[in-house]
């Protein structure tokens, strides 16, 4: 092989990794060398844990998503808002299996193509989600509903003879101080304020130990002590877990946010910090004006 071969080779071989790396926005998915990993574990070698990459989805003839590109990079908190029909709880649940698209990507990490398993695979999987009403089991106490919801086999046999081994139980105790219910264990979930329940329902969600978890409108209805600690708990978890939060309340996704994506039409409008956002006058007129 002549030098300008060799060199030709080259160029054409930088070029094709450039592309790889930014191909649709996947923030690298695609790249060369994929970093190998175990059946079933979620490669974030390059630095994501989601990538969700041109994703429509319509009703009847309505684009609830229309080319939705999104990545959330691994320990990241972020922020999603957009008007109402700005199709946040469809991203959310495009991602958690509830709905299929019409055409797209959703990966979490490089390999797991989310497109190909339903709601429970996806959850056992490590995908986590908190629906805006809170789904406690209320005639249950705070500590049962945590003990039900831990991460352990779940088939009749192994339940009926179930004992919490000495690591679990300190794992409860430990979720009960995170969520501020330590003083609440043994009351019924259907006695807590409403923002106690919401916390609850965090705490199941992290006793199933998930990598992502998604939080739709987390403070709604809360006081302003709930929120604040809930923002609180949320800034507790990040770098632990990854966190993607829809929400409507703007001195709350100032004060937890890393990145916030602004969603309208179903698609990105804008993205960065929450000032750079905030300024934007896109923004303004579509969501922040009103």
């Amino acid at each position: 092989m002549t030098p300008d071969l060799m060199q030709s080779g080259a160029e054409r071989w930088a070029r094709a990794r450039q592309r790889a790396a930014v191909h649709g926005g996947s923030g690298g998915r695609a790249a060369p060398l994929a970093h190998p990993v175990a059946p079933g574990a979620i490669d974030t070698s390059h630095g994501c844990i989601l990538y969700v990459d041109d994703v429509h989805v319509s009703f009847d003839g309505y684009k609830a998503l229309n080319g939705l590109c999104l990545n959330i990079a691994l320990g990241e908190l972020r922020a999603v808002i957009g008007p109402n029909g700005a199709g946040k709880t469809t991203m959310l649940d495009v991602i958690t299996g509830r709905t299929k698209p019409d055409r797209g990507s959703v990966y979490l990490g490089t390999t797991i193509d989310l497109l190909r398993w339903r709601e429970p695979q996806i959850a056992a999987m490590g995908v986590g989600r908190k629906f805006q009403k809170p789904t406690v089991f209320e005639r249950l106490t705070v500590w049962e509903n945590l003990e039900l919801a831990l991460a352990a086999d779940k088939r009749v046999r192994s339940s009926i003879t179930f004992r919490l081994s000495a690591p679990q139980r300190a794992r409860l105790v430990e979720l009960l101080e995170l969520i501020h219910l330590e003083a609440h264990a043994q009351r019924p979930a259907g006695a807590l304020s409403h923002g106690q329940k919401q916390w609850l329902e965090i705490g199941m969600l992290l006793a199933q130990q998930p990598r992502l978890l998604l939080l739709d409108e987390p403070v709604a209805g809360m006081t302003d002590d709930e929120t604040e600690r809930t923002a609180q708990l949320l800034r507790t978890l990040k770098g632990q877990h990854t966190l993607v939060v829809v929400e409507h309340d703007m001195a709350f996704v100032r004060a937890i946010a890393d990145q916030v994506t602004v969603l309208c039409d179903g698609a990105v409008l804008t993205e960065g910090g929450f000032e750079q956002v905030a300024r934007d006058p896109r923004v303004i007129e579509v969501y922040l004006g009103r």
